[in-house]
């Protein structure tokens, strides 16, 4: 590790001290102080009676020169709660680093490689720090520009394991993908075809063999070393008409479904079509999805080992109580629809239409929403916004939880006051009336900004109407940030309810939160 380091650390100083080159980069770090505050943390949390305090950072670094690239991450966990979320983790050391250099229309770029197939369906190798998921592919990515209309591009390495920094699961992951783009009088097309081939090492094997062999007789079968998975999309526009499709097949493997072992085949269609003019636009969505895992081995299970991502087809809702139960994509069985309708009859006013519908294959269901809002910014200096929605969401699947379907009925507005350029105010409200889980919530903020440097934000989660065997309980948030240039500091008390957080498309459950949050993030 520390050769390596050594190595990238001295190439790039040398590059930098004797050419021409631009070097960039950002840092972030966060902190967190835990306050044991028995009323929402479990008793027995290390973090909270022992840690005390805790938090991690990261620092990207990138040089720029004549087609040659050389990025550096340096990432640090001190009694982080991010990874394990209930005990604290600590680690140091590089986490990314690639050399890339472009050759005429060839571009090569080894070490540690994000970048995907189509829409990820297939394929997809990404940061997202705030679930702490880096799934890079570490390896060699060359691409190739054949022409001016077609490029092709191939891989091949193994996946960061997120348990440990400069770790990589054994299995082999190999890939190529093919893309064009060309236009046919007023229709632009943009399509592509993938592939990808995953070999399981030894040791991942004898695991899933040691699993097999423990099953019932009528259960077991032969597991395969190679996997493939194949798939092509197209992107069509035509005037105002916008229409993407892939299709992904998957040979059949070793899947873990709800912890059983089974050997199948997986499949995803998926879609979206949109149109648009002045004043309208349409949007319908669909997703179905039959025993597609793409992992680098069944032994992993949750967020580890991902190859992929999925397109989440429902809208993932900012607001906060509406946040809570976003549905992830479901890999082993799903059928999703969506359509959405914008209404913007002049500058003033506009108006949003939802509707999802999510099943199983079989038909159960997991999840509904019918979703309405509306903005109005006809006063001056002020805007006026509102909504309602429906759901139903399934906490068995979605939360792995003994609970019943859960029901809810949530309007929120939200109000925005214009003192001048650089002042404003804004409010925001919400009440979610719900039978089950924890019961019903009220939510208010209150958000100052003076731009472009201060923003102050006061807000309460109260658990009003709390289903039996809960109680009662404010969850309080105060907030600061300041931006000064390219830094901005952000200090905030915090007080948070379990539930689900997402970013991206990517959700994971979080436990109860307590304390002081701070953040420092620059560029440069």
């Amino acid at each position: 590790m520390k050769k390596i380091f050594l190595f990238v650390a001295i190439s790039t100083l040398s590059v930098h001290s004797f050419a021409q080159g631009t070097l960039s980069g950002d840092i972030m770090t966060n902190l967190n102080i835990f306050q044991n505050d028995q009323a929402i943390i479990a008793p027995n949390n290390p973090l909270y009676e022992q840690a005390k305090s805790g938090g991690e950072g990261w620092m990207n670094l990138r040089y720029n020169n004549n087609g040659f690239t050389a990025t550096m991450r340096v990432d640090a966990f001190q009694n982080s709660n991010l990874k394990y979320l209930t005990k604290p983790m600590t680690a140091y050391g590089i986490g990314a680093f690639s050399l890339s250099k472009d050759i005429g229309d060839l571009s090569v770029t080894a070490g540690y490689i994000y970048d995907q197939i189509g829409s990820g369906i297939l394929f997809r190798s990404y940061e997202d720090r705030g679930l702490l998921i880096d799934n890079a592919l570490v390896g060699l990515l060359m691409k190739y520009k054949v022409s001016k209309n077609l490029s092709i591009k191939g891989f091949s390495g193994q996946q960061k394991n997120n348990n440990a920094i400069n770790t990589f699961y054994a299995p082999i992951i190999k890939g190529i993908n093919i893309e064009g783009d060309f236009a046919v009088k007023k229709v632009h097309l943009a399509p592509g075809l993938g592939m990808i081939n995953r070999t399981l090492d030894q040791t991942s094997m004898d695991a899933i063999v040691a699993t097999i062999n423990s099953m019932p007789l009528s259960d077991r079968f032969v597991p395969m070393y190679n996997t493939y998975a194949f798939t092509g999309y197209n992107t069509l526009t035509f005037k105002n008409l916008s229409w993407y499709a892939e299709g992904a097949y998957k040979t059949h493997e070793t899947i873990n479904n709800n912890g059983t072992l089974q050997d199948k085949a997986g499949n995803v269609e998926y879609s979206t079509l949109g149109w648009a003019k002045k004043g309208i636009a349409l949007n319908v969505s669909g997703k179905r999805t039959e025993n597609f895992v793409m992992r680098t081995s069944p032994n992993q299970t949750l967020l580890d080992g991902m190859m992929n991502w999925q397109p989440v087809v429902a809208t993932i809702r900012p607001q906060r109580l509406l946040a809570r139960y976003t549905p992830a994509s479901q890999d082993i069985s799903e059928m999703a629809y969506k359509g959405d309708v914008l209404l913007a009859p002049n500058d003033n006013f506009n108006t949003t239409l939802t509707y999802t519908s999510i099943n199983t294959l079989t038909g159960d269901k997991l999840y509904r929403e019918a979703f309405a809002d509306a903005e109005y910014r006809g006063i001056k200096n002020w805007i006026i916004g509102g909504g309602i929605q429906y759901m139903e969401y399934n906490l068995q699947v979605y939360r792995s939880e003994p609970l019943p379907m859960m029901f809810a009925i949530t309007p929120f507005a939200e109000v925005t006051y214009r003192f001048d350029e650089k002042h404003s105010i804004r409010t925001e409200w919400e009440y979610q009336d719900s039978k089950q889980d924890l019961g019903s919530w009220l939510f208010g903020l209150v958000e100052f900004n003076i731009a472009p440097k201060w923003s102050f934000a006061l807000s309460d989660m109260y658990n009003i109407k709390p289903t039996p065997g809960n109680e009662k309980t404010h969850y309080y948030n105060v907030f600061t940030a300041y931006t000064k240039g390219p830094h901005r500091f952000t200090l905030a008390y915090v007080k948070q309810v379990a539930g689900i957080n997402c970013t991206g498309g990517v959700c994971r459950y979080e436990p109860a939160f307590s304390g002081i949050k701070g953040s420092i993030t620059t560029s440069f």
